[in-house]
């Protein structure tokens, strides 16, 4: 399998050099779509421009990125194409890797669940094979380094890359059951972006499962092994974050980061559902209106770990599907993320009902961002609604998508339980309804 993922790392390269010395570098670069306040490259150019001068990066209102990312580029700003292009190679490479191991360690639980006899004898068609989880952790590969989103994101400089690695690295970590490394990966994406604070539970859950202890309030071991990996999770935060201080000597960087991300105050166009909402809403009402759109990415956690604790790795999928949706800035970086792992469930697609609605929503919404954005911004024939209107039709198009796996999941995991064909108690067809 080295040879398929080097020819393919080779070809996602070989694109995205092509399109740096294009003339459609910096066009991308610009697109609302690709790059947002918080990730764009010319604000990191301007924030290193100021460190320069003298001038701190967030004395004013443009440069939100992270100080370690400020001055990481501001040693590499050279070599940055090259730096990006190694980025997504080494995400795809360590998805590659997580995939990989996880598919094994799944194998292993679905062998042990049919000695222990919980799956019905019915269900045994639902079961994965060996043969079509080969590939997979290829495909995933294959959809992150391929994937339009990502290329765009990758030629556009969009510091969005760098988090997605460091996800990824998260990822495999835990897969392979370091609570340190786990924990330390898990704090530099929330030093990042802060959103990834809601990949927590899943995390906990697995590191919990791998090390087969029971997921029991009352129990002493679940609550040292939980209080072990926050302790390690949150004192890694307190060290990136007290190194940003020494690095600038204030703690200016909190608000211009964290709190522009909570307080949407640039109302930019991009992707999201805020930008247009807030930018057609009373001033008085708007603290309370960002904190019911913010409560979306930190709420949904509660109810899908409760339903998936015994999936951390598919609610870890759908958590990262909802912090792309409902982050106050996303790009489509974000999105590539989640969706370089729809391969690892290539075994729900009997279950799956919208998919080809879904596709051409989001392949049509895709074409129609600059479509709409010319003729908003250049044209003048239309105006911010129309823009917002696709992307409204984006963002169902990503509910939709999520929701289908959803119940495709649940749906797989009833059947494998209880049997194929369900029947009523007077023998009659029974009809499977997930409330």
């Amino acid at each position: 399998m080295a040879a398929p993922l080097v020819l393919v790392v080779l070809v996602a390269v070989t694109v995205r050099a092509i399109l740096f010395r294009s003339s459609l570098a910096e066009f991308i670069s610009e697109r609302v779509e690709v790059v947002s306040p918080l990730n764009s490259w010319k604000r990191v150019v301007e924030g290193m421009a100021l460190l320069d001068l003298g001038v701190s990066p967030y004395s004013g209102d443009l440069f939100h990125e992270t100080p370690l990312i400020l001055y990481l580029f501001h040693f590499l700003v050279d070599y940055a194409e090259i730096v990006f292009m190694i980025t997504d190679a080494l995400t795809a490479i360590t998805l590659y890797l997580a995939v990989k191991d996880y598919n094994k360690l799944m194998f292993k639980k679905q062998k042990l669940l049919l000695e222990l006899k919980r799956y019905s004898q019915e269900g045994h068609d639902l079961l994965r094979v060996p043969t079509e989880m080969y590939y997979v952790p290829l495909k995933v590969a294959l959809f992150y380094l391929l994937n339009p989103y990502t290329v765009l994101s990758c030629v556009a400089k969009s510091t969005c890359v760098i988090n997605n690695a460091v996800i990824a690295l998260f990822i495999l970590a835990t897969v392979k059951g370091s609570r340190l490394l786990s924990a330390v990966f898990l704090s530099v994406a929330t030093y990042q972006s802060l959103y990834p604070i809601t990949l927590l539970p899943p995390a906990l859950l697995y590191l919990l499962q791998k090390e087969f202890i029971p997921i029991k309030m009352k129990s002493p071991s679940f609550w040292l092994f939980s209080c072990q990996y926050c302790s390690m999770y949150l004192g890694c935060l307190c060290v990136l974050v007290c190194h940003s201080f020494f690095l600038l000597n204030s703690w200016d960087f909190i608000p211009s980061i964290y709190g522009f991300i909570l307080s949407v105050p640039d109302l930019t166009p991009n992707i999201g559902l805020f930008w247009y909402f807030f930018a057609e809403m009373f001033e008085h009402f708007s603290l309370f209106f960002v904190c019911v759109f913010q409560i979306n990415v930190f709420f949904y956690i509660v109810p899908l770990t409760i339903k998936l604790k015994d999936h951390p790795m598919f609610l870890m999928f759908m958590q990262l599907a909802v912090i792309s949706i409902f982050k106050s800035y996303p790009t489509v970086g974000d999105v590539a993320l989640y969706m370089a792992l729809l391969p690892m469930w290539a075994h729900l697609s009997r279950f799956l009902r919208n998919v080809f609605i879904v596709s051409c929503m989001l392949i049509v919404c895709t074409l129609l961002f600059p479509v709409l954005w010319h003729l908003w911004i250049y044209a003048g024939s239309a105006n911010s609604n129309f823009y917002y209107a696709i992307t409204l039709s984006f963002n169902v198009g990503q509910i939709l998508l999520v929701s289908d796996y959803f119940y495709a999941f649940l749906r797989r995991e009833y059947h494998l339980h209880h049997g194929l064909y369900l029947t009523k108690k007077d023998g009659t067809e029974a009809t499977l309804v997930l409330k």
